[in-house]
């Protein structure tokens, strides 16, 4: 416990303060600097973890199995990133990057190389997370990435879970992706109907995660209604959203996803897979989201 403890890494400005791990690149804590508030989860029995990073797939594979180029490969849920040890990149005063790259083991699963870069920076206006994918390798690559951030909720002193509301930059009418064991089914359930306002609820997570496609908006607030204050969440350049907790606890993940779960139709081949992206030879793949203070 203790050496996994010792590698943690913290850098701060004058607004933020953040903690990472190596093991898993994995943010653990977000600290208002001016107040001692903290934002994040902090990976309570319920759900033990605080924000892993989903890389090669996003979600379950259907039997936990692809197929590519007539081979059969298994990968778990969010694959092996999040169990990975990270190499620190790079250190600066408002920085820290770290990276994984293909070695045996993950060959044997994920027939790819590959370097996985996950950045965090902190400027002005709050804290930017990056996940910079580079094909390696000498064939096109085909990957998900995404993140799995979980905040305190409620956030406040004296709030209630309800007390809170995810609002988006516009108005949406999206129904909910149902998930049948961690795969997709076929079709949706009513959830947001010409609405920017999501109030929070724990009932909306008893079957599984909320999951959302091709949303307008590219930012969510996550707000207290009793004082207007929380975090605004951008997950522009991420085609897909999960908004998730587990069962009774105290938090909710906001989860953007470049890539999502099969669905239970799934052909399992991992060309064919939605949300799938193919990556040239030498090429690399970004994208970041952004957390900033609501106060």
């Amino acid at each position: 416990y203790n050496q996994e403890k010792k590698m943690t890494y913290t850098i701060q400005n004058n607004i933020l303060k953040i903690t990472v791990a190596s093991k898993g690149a994995e943010l653990q804590r977000i600290e208002d600097v001016e107040t001692g508030q903290q934002y994040m989860w902090n990976a309570g029995p319920e759900w033990p973890k605080y924000s892993p990073i989903l890389f090669p797939i996003v979600g379950s594979l259907k039997n936990d199995t692809y197929w590519f180029e007539g081979k059969q490969y298994q990968l778990p849920r969010h694959g092996f990133a999040r169990d990975m040890e990270f190499e620190l990149f790079e250190q600066t005063h408002n920085a820290l990057v770290f990276v994984i790259r293909s070695n045996e083991t993950t060959l044997s699963k994920y027939p790819f190389d590959f370097e996985l870069y996950v950045g965090y920076m902190l400027n002005a206006n709050g804290l930017d997370v990056t996940y910079k994918v580079h094909n390696s390798g000498n064939k096109a690559m085909y990957f998900s990435v995404g993140g799995h951030p979980a905040f305190k909720a409620p956030l406040f002193e004296g709030d209630q879970y309800e007390d809170y509301v995810l609002e988006f930059d516009q108005k949406e009418t999206a129904g909910r992706w149902l998930l049948d064991n961690g795969l997709l089914q076929t079709g949706t359930e009513p959830l947001l109907d010409n609405t920017n306002e999501l109030p929070l609820n724990k009932d909306l997570f008893f079957t599984d995660a909320i999951v959302l496609k091709h949303l307008n908006s590219s930012k969510v607030r996550f707000l207290s209604r009793k004082n207007d204050k929380g975090f605004e969440f951008d997950f522009t350049g991420f085609p897909y959203l999960g908004i998730w907790a587990a069962k009774n606890a105290d938090f909710v993940c906001i989860e953007p996803w470049c890539g999502i779960a099969d669905s239970v139709e799934s052909n399992q081949q991992l060309i064919d897979k939605e949300g799938i992206n193919e990556l040239d030879a030498g090429e690399a793949f970004e994208r970041s989201w952004h957390f900033h203070l609501i106060k």
